[in-house]
């Protein structure tokens, strides 16, 4: 046991400050003072904000599913914490950049290499949710073209046509890079009655999207088409974003895909969306094209999805 010297009879009691008490104090109470200065800063978390805007209803329904599950394969380790999904859209490109920055959502899923989060700070979840389905796409024309898009079954056919696509989608970029004419403008609103008044030739839309799409925008009246022969095909994965400054979560996602793509869980929502969806499309009996894909980050750079492989 450590003893304590103690002031002879008749001393005053004073104390006696030296650099090594100094030491000692600062030693013990810095963790205390980075303690505080953390939970002040990052109180604890008890809500989940989830965006998911900017999608179609079919995609919103699938990211739903897949995160559920992620949350409820580690509820166990990390705690049973409510989700708050926000389905606001932001069409305005810079918008959905500031979507952790200046909205303060926790974690949102798009397609890796978003060049609208090029310049943010993110943690990316390098798992793919999908299968690489929203990387192929089939085309919504207008009805007196189909003849046209009927022949068409090389790279260089499709780029005699123009493609119309909103202001600040993905895969704008990538269509250019691949030497594709592109109308870039508008929103996903207006997308459709551009394409009737000619404005471009065809629009594109991932196969696990393109029915819905099809019925809710596009199908009344009826002078537009979903074409039936080409396919185009580029790597595309679906992955989740989480705020830079939820590094628990980004861990509790990570661990949780992981899980479910071991586990079979990814599968079974996959199939329990578009299980039948590659036949129904016909989608292996179709003119394939295929781009390459120059956004893709570091760690997904050689993605190619074979879910037509099987």
């Amino acid at each position: 046991m450590a003893s304590v010297l103690k002031p002879a009879v008749g001393e005053r009691k004073t104390m006696s400050i030296r650099p090594l008490h100094i030491v000692s104090v600062l030693l013990i109470c810095s963790p205390l003072l980075f303690l505080w200065h953390y939970t002040s800063s990052n109180p604890q978390v008890t809500t989940i904000k989830f965006w998911n805007g900017n999608k179609t209803s079919s995609r919103q329904a699938y990211e739903r599913d897949v995160l559920t599950a992620v949350l409820e394969v580690t509820r166990k380790g990390y705690g049973e914490i409510p989700v708050i999904e926000d389905l606001t859209d932001y069409p305005d490109p810079a918008d959905e950049a500031s979507i952790f920055r200046k909205k303060g959502f926790d974690v949102f899923g798009t397609v890796a290499g978003n060049p609208k989060l090029a310049n943010e700070k993110k943690i990316l979840i390098p798992h793919p949710m999908m299968k690489g389905l929203l990387g192929y796409r089939v085309l919504i024309i207008r009805a007196a073209d189909r003849e046209t898009f009927a022949g068409i079954t090389t790279a260089a056919q499709l780029q005699q046509q123009r493609l119309g696509i909103p202001l600040g989608w993905a895969d704008a970029a990538l269509f250019r890079h691949n030497d594709y004419p592109v109308v870039e403008d508008g929103t996903f609103d207006d997308l459709f009655t551009r394409l009737r008044s000619n404005q471009f030739d065809y629009v594109s839309f991932g196969a696990n999207e393109v029915e819905s799409v099809y019925q809710e925008r596009a199908a009344t009246p009826a002078d537009l088409h979903t074409d039936e022969n080409v396919l185009l095909y580029y790597p595309f994965p679906l992955v989740f974003y989480v705020n830079p400054n939820n590094t628990e979560l980004a861990r509790r996602i990570d661990q949780g895909m992981q899980i479910i793509i071991h586990n079979g869980q990814l599968d079974d929502i996959f199939q329990r969306h578009y299980g039948n969806l590659v036949e129904r499309l016909q989608l292996k009996n179709r003119a394939l094209i295929t781009l390459t894909n120059p956004l893709l980050p570091n760690a997904l750079r050689n993605y190619e999805s074979d879910l037509l492989n099987d």
